[in-house]
């Protein structure tokens, strides 16, 4: 069988967290610089945790040093680890079809899963942990060193061979995930891409950015094995 490498984005594709994300870097903005609403009118779907931190940064008027970029995150870090166990604040859940997928493809030895996200490995962690998902991922390319997505993308795909992934051409992965964003670092990555809409844009927003395919969850087992076969 053909090798396949299905990456997944987490927010807004495999879980929702309520709001986690969004109060504990508002909170770390908060305790290190004083800004009460650091993110106020900011979409964070799709971005990099990287990419925000630097965004906040700017909108604080604080210069994007190692040292600023390092303090953030660790705050962030540590509130996210707090916020993730409170009450929501919007849906709070592992997302419509989630598992039995992930139980179907790891039944097949040709297909690989990983991750492929914006958050910092660690807060990619904390955020599957809680729903029980971390396990179901060996390895992933996060948003620690790139504030760019498609870097993100173009970074997995690099690492595969290291993992035991070797496929035949790009085309062979398939990037899962719920905003524009991830269409984009899958073209520039020379990979395939699944759009579902179970975050913040509708299917018709999605299918406007020409996925492969699309689905408004992945509830229909069926269906989205077959776009992974196609």
């Amino acid at each position: 069988m053909t090798p396949r490498l299905l990456l997944f984005d987490i927010d807004g594709t495999l879980v929702l967290t309520g709001g986690a994300g969004l109060r504990a870097i508002t909170r770390a903005f908060h305790e290190l610089f004083g800004v009460a609403d650091a993110f106020a009118g900011v979409s964070l779907a799709g971005r990099t945790d990287r990419y925000l931190v630097e965004q906040g940064l700017e909108r604080a008027g604080v210069p994007a040093t190692p040292d600023a970029l390092a303090r953030v995150r660790d705050r962030y870090l540590a509130h996210l680890a707090e916020a993730i166990h409170e009450p929501a604040q919007g849906t709070k859940a592992m997302l419509p079809g989630v598992p039995p997928l992930l139980d179907a493809l790891a039944g097949r030895g040709e297909v690989h899963c990983a991750l492929l996200t914006g958050n910092y490995e660690a807060g990619a962690r904390i955020k599957l942990e809680h729903f029980d998902l971390w396990r179901r991922f060996s390895w992933g390319a996060y948003g620690d060193d790139h504030a760019d997505r498609n870097d993100i993308a173009r970074a997995a795909l690099a690492a595969a061979p290291s993992r035991g992934v070797r496929l035949p051409a790009p085309s062979h992965a398939i990037v899962v995930g719920d905003t524009p964003f991830d269409v984009t670092c899958a073209r520039a990555a020379g990979a395939r891409v699944i759009a579902v809409a179970t975050g913040g844009h509708t299917a018709d927003e999605l299918r406007a950015c020409e996925p492969d395919a699309v689905f408004e969850d992945l509830s229909d087992l069926a269906a989205v094995l077959a776009a992974i076969d196609a």
